[in-house]
């Protein structure tokens, strides 16, 4: 990431960091409008600095939602058989709803957005208009910069150049799509490098033996929830939380039970997870 970039001051936008490693909230923005040039602008350059765009006060409609997500790029449909999403009256649009019938909740683990697909989602933008009257229902995020850069030089030089296989069948059922990628991958615009295994869909790392690679995995997994990488979210209603799905993980935390928690998501189509050079 260009340092210099981060210390030039924002003109239309108020960007507040969230934590050291992870988001922002943006302010001094209205969503259920088109954005003009400066304001675009402004908000692809924090998103690439921050990784995760949070908002307060936006009630949104299907189309200000669509029309935010189609900014960064073609909208994109879940890869997944089995999912506790649905569709929506609008077939952009995906409604996540939980409630007392809810036998599970989506994404309580963490996870990349089906990293088990050939070309993962570049984003995900979740807008929730009901949440627990008590609080819960909170969602967590951990930087892969920050992971990546907290292992040791030995770790890193082990983990280039290695691949591991992403399966999304145990979550998603029979059908869903494998992908292998790159465990460490350079971010596309911030040219930072990170750490592309997940909990969810990551099963096995290739080219080294399976019970070597196992450890390996398991080791990461723990290292990516290290509280010093993450930042926790509590929502409002008519909140939206935007990440980048290419260097961060996430994890809603399922502690609501039976209280309710609604919204609507988008997700945006992206590439293979280029390999760092």
């Amino acid at each position: 990431m260009d340092d210099q970039s981060t210390k030039t001051p924002y003109r239309s936008l108020s960007v507040k960091k969230c934590s050291p490693h992870v988001g922002a909230e943006i302010g001094n923005i209205d969503l259920t409008r088109p954005l003009n040039d400066l304001e675009l602008s402004e908000l692809k350059r924090a998103f690439t600095e921050h990784g995760v765009l949070f908002f307060r006060n936006q009630k949104i409609s299907f189309d200000d939602h669509a029309r935010l997500g189609e900014y960064f790029g073609p909208l994109g449909s879940h890869v997944g058989k089995k999912t506790n999403s649905k569709p929506s009256d609008d077939p952009r649009i995906r409604l996540f709803h939980f409630d007392e019938k809810s036998e599970r909740i989506s994404g309580n683990v963490w996870h990349t957005d089906q990293s088990c697909a050939p070309h993962p989602p570049l984003g995900s933008i979740l807008y929730m208009h009901t949440i627990p009257p008590d609080g819960g229902g909170d969602t967590m995020f951990s930087s892969m910069y920050a992971a990546y850069d907290a292992l040791s030089d030995r770790m890193k030089d082990y983990l280039e150049g290695l691949t591991a296989m992403h399966d999304g069948v145990p979550t998603f059922g029979d059908g869903t799509p494998r992908a292998i990628h790159p465990v460490i991958v350079r971010h596309p615009e911030s040219g930072r490098k990170l750490l592309y295994v997940n909990e969810s869909f990551t099963t096995y790392m290739l080219g080294v033996p399976h019970h070597e690679g196992l450890g390996v995995l398991r080791m990461l997994y723990a290292h990516v929830q290290k509280p010093e990488f993450c930042f926790r979210f509590r929502w409002e209603p008519h909140s939206i939380a935007f990440w980048d799905n290419r260097c961060m993980q996430h994890y809603a935390t399922d502690d609501y039970w039976p209280n309710v928690r609604s919204g609507y998501r988008v997700q945006i189509e992206g590439v293979v997870p280029p390999k760092a050079p």
